[in-house]
């Protein structure tokens, strides 16, 4: 199963967010003065996100106990399994960090200082070798969580723009589909108007025709005509309605 559609990357990245967006929040907690209104707000959110932020986390490790069971039937090896344990401890230990800092509301440079540069990672020149060892592999678990979020990312654009090319295709089959039907009902009106232009020119010969037949016959022509026409009206309607 690829990082993209691998369930784990998708948590990921949605904490990997969380985590940031915390980050930044922590950020602006230390430029603000302590004892105020501001401040005391920003606390509590802060306290808030981190508790979502490790649930999250201790549910994300479930899943990796549970998937550790049988590596096998999920596609993954020990490997990953080592690989994913590290980002969850490391996004819990950032996380603790900031959630300890705010809770105790230091304003020391050092302590702070301090904090700071284990939450973005950084080594610090006074801790022994093993400990940088360490922040590297963080730095590493970190490098790799963000190229897998922009994989991800990559895929979701990719996804997106396929679908909206379906779109589209659709939209362009609708249109011709439209097209052809107005072709198709105009060579119909054209049709219907040669019909009605001939039937006009018939009409009119007709009539033409009968007044010269009524001119021919006269006066007297005219009233037997009109005779011949109402008796043949009288018979039609008693056959139609008495018979």
């Amino acid at each position: 199963m690829s990082s993209a559609q691998d369930p784990f990357y998708i948590v990921k990245v949605e904490i990997q967010e969380s985590i940031d967006k915390l980050q930044s929040s922590f950020q602006q907690w230390e430029r603000i003065p302590p004892d105020t209104g501001e401040r005391v707000n920003l606390s509590k959110e802060l306290l808030a996100s981190c508790e979502s932020i490790q649930w999250q986390v201790d549910e994300l490790d479930k899943a990796i106990a549970v998937a550790a069971r049988d590596p096998a039937w999920y596609g993954i090896d020990e490997v990953e399994l080592e690989k994913r344990r590290r980002w969850t401890g490391t996004a819990r230990t950032r996380v603790g960090n900031v959630k300890k800092v705010v809770i105790a509301g230091k304003e020391n440079g050092n302590s702070a200082s301090a904090m700071h540069r284990e939450l973005m990672r950084l080594p610090n020149s006074h801790q022994p070798d093993r400990s940088n060892q360490y922040y590297d592999q963080d730095n590493d678990d970190f490098i790799a969580s963000e190229s897998d979020r922009q994989m991800l990312l990559i895929k979701q654009q990719d996804e997106e723009l396929d679908e909206l090319s379906a779109s589209v295709q659709r939209i362009g089959g609708v249109g011709l589909t439209i097209h052809e039907e107005l072709l198709a009902q105009e060579k119909i009106i054209d049709e219907l108007g040669s019909e009605m232009e001939s039937t006009s020119n018939r009409l009119d010969f007709v009539q033409k025709k009968v007044a010269m037949v009524m001119k021919k016959a006269g006066a007297k022509g005219q009233i037997m005509m009109i005779l011949f026409l109402l008796v043949l009206f009288i018979i039609l309607f008693i056959l139609v309605f008495f018979t």
